[in-house]
């Protein structure tokens, strides 16, 4: 991304704006996410897009969940509007990284972990991610070509997106011939870090009057934490913040899993798709990597699962994700997804989650 990300936050948003139908000036208050702002050096980002939007005395907030935090000010959206407190609200997530040295870019990434007990003892995302996989490998049965089956199903829905990282298919022997990162993930399990901006509008349905596409409707909007520390868990077969947040979500909208159609969930890793799908409701706990081999979450499978190509492949702007996978949505609802549609997109559920499950943000949306 050549752009600051000032630039390409601005950009974005006022792309969202206009897609709703809407100028800058109908914004009432714009949440603004950036965990990352000292790699730029600079903080205090929502006045600077505003002032780019024309709108400098609309308020603004910056929020940071660590890789949930565009989920989150979206929820703090929602709750804004729906409250009354403004008629539409602007959510903007921004990241811009790729500048860095890996080391650099890493010790920033690492802040999102407990410092004292975990990074500052050599814990990483890939190893604390590793250690939950081997939980769940020493749990259930688990083949290596299972996590490499949603690795290889995300690349080839991220090869056919445009907003896409990694647009490239990768097959299985090359999944298995990668190095080993944190024992059992390889280097093809893993996310990457990417430059990123996403912007979505969030209004009241009486203030929508001329959108240029298909409004979502919102039919809930949850959020959780649970404990940061791995040790002080009572399990590693999965996050409490997602079993917590998707079991709200799904009491808001008065649905269950068998109602959606499709997901972006969070898979930083192919354990974390996996567990997500388990915690989420909609297959057992154990066989998630099973189902996820045999085709179940292939873009023309039962339960299309990151058609987008998700955190994987897609890649993950931290900040920007949350965001990201509604706009995902948008696309399959408004037929804009040309050569990734998923079968049926009615409803779909959109999963983010903070580092190794601290924050958890689920969103379950629908055609208007």
């Amino acid at each position: 991304m050549k752009e600051t990300g000032r630039e390409a936050a601005t950009r974005v948003a006022m792309e969202a704006i206009q897609q709703s139908g809407f100028a800058p000036q109908d914004i009432g208050y714009t949440f603004v996410s950036n965990c990352f702002g000292m790699a730029e050096h600079q903080g205090h980002v929502g006045p600077l897009i505003n002032n780019g939007l024309g709108i400098p005395d609309t308020p603004s907030v910056t929020l940071e969940s660590a890789c949930s935090s565009s989920s989150a000010a979206l929820h703090e959206a929602f709750v804004h509007v729906a409250g009354g407190f403004a008629d539409a609200a602007l959510v903007v997530g921004v990241e811009k990284l790729s500048h860095l040295d890996t080391l650099t870019a890493t010790s920033y990434f690492a802040i999102a972990a407990d410092y004292p007990f975990e990074t500052k003892n050599g814990a990483t995302f890939p190893g604390l991610y590793a250690t939950l996989a081997n939980a769940y490998r020493q749990a259930f049965p688990t083949k290596d070509e299972m996590f490499g089956a949603i690795a290889v199903k995300n690349h080839a829905n991220a090869a056919r997106n445009p907003h896409a990282h990694f647009q490239k298919e990768i097959s299985m022997e090359t999944y298995l011939a990668s190095p080993m990162i944190a024992t059992p993930l390889r280097l093809y399990d893993c996310c990457p870090f990417s430059d990123g901006a996403a912007a979505v509008v969030v209004a009241a349905k009486e203030f929508v009057k001329k959108p240029v596409t298909e409004p979502l409707v919102f039919r809930a909007s949850a959020r959780s934490g649970s404990v940061t520390d791995m040790q002080d868990r009572p399990d590693l077969l999965g996050l409490p913040a997602t079993r917590t947040a998707g079991a709200k979500a799904f009491r808001q909208a008065k649905m269950e899993p068998k109602d959606v159609n499709f997901l972006e969930v969070h898979d930083c890793f192919t354990i974390a798709e996996v567990m997500a799908l388990e915690d989420l409701g909609f297959f057992p706990k154990g066989t998630g990597a099973k189902e996820s081999a045999e085709g179940v979450t292939a873009r023309d499978g039962k339960l299309p699962v990151n058609p987008s190509g998700g955190l994987k492949a897609k890649g993950h702007p931290v900040a920007a994700t949350g965001a990201s996978q509604v706009v995902e949505i948008f696309e399959q609802v408004n037929g804009l997804a040309k050569g990734r549609e998923v079968p049926k997109s009615e409803t779909a559920l959109a999963h983010n989650v903070g580092a190794t499950g601290g924050s958890c943000s689920v969103h379950i949306f629908s055609r208007r």
